[in-house]
């Protein structure tokens, strides 16, 4: 008996997320996942690019062999150039994946009401997503307007088809771009 519990036990996922501000942090807390077959610690610290993923290995390293996935969620902003990418770098070295916006996280959340292509300002992401609820945006507050899953699927068709555009693959310059999805595809595998 003892044997087989402890088979379950590392048959279950374990995510560690560990996210730029506290936006990005509340939105993946809000998914309802199926404790039985996934565990997700998500954290946001504050720290931005190349930090953030230096953050995120300590955390990792803490417990080096609890993850199956380990995430770091972070935006271009109007940081360095040579911070974005550096992050990047470090990032693919230690195995950790990138959930980036460019230039902010909400522009995954605009892409749940249709298509955008045009670079945005993150001031301007804001008061589109107030124009597509009908009420103002404010951070950090509920996200159950994107929990739809019709808009979901919308997003991720979306943020793949943004992706598309471009030849080749630069997140700093790619804007507006995003691989949020990336993650959300992830996490859906275990919603309850």
């Amino acid at each position: 008996m003892s044997r087989n519990k402890n088979r379950r036990k590392w048959a279950k996922n374990h995510f560690l997320i560990i996210c730029e501000g506290k936006t990005e942090e509340k939105y993946f807390k809000s998914f309802k996942l199926n404790g039985m077959e996934v565990e997700v610690k998500i954290e946001g610290i504050g720290a931005n690019t190349e930090s953030l993923v230096k953050k995120t290995i300590a955390i990792r390293n803490q417990n080096p062999n609890k993850y199956n996935q380990v995430w770091c969620v972070f935006d271009r902003d109007d940081f360095p150039a040579k911070n974005f990418n550096q992050a990047f770098i470090l990032a693919r070295k230690e195995g950790i994946q990138v959930a980036y916006s460019n230039q902010a996280f909400e522009l995954w959340f605009l892409l749940h009401f249709g298509y955008f292509d045009s670079a945005m300002h993150r001031n301007t992401l804001d008061q589109k997503i107030s124009e597509r609820i009908g009420e103002n945006y404010e951070r950090n507050t509920s996200y159950s307007v994107f929990e739809n899953k019709k808009k979901l699927k919308l997003a991720i068709e979306n943020a793949e088809k943004l992706l598309a555009n471009f030849r080749t693959f630069n997140p700093e310059k790619n804007n507006p771009s995003t691989t949020v999805h990336n993650l959300v595809k992830e996490l859906n595998k275990f919603l309850s």
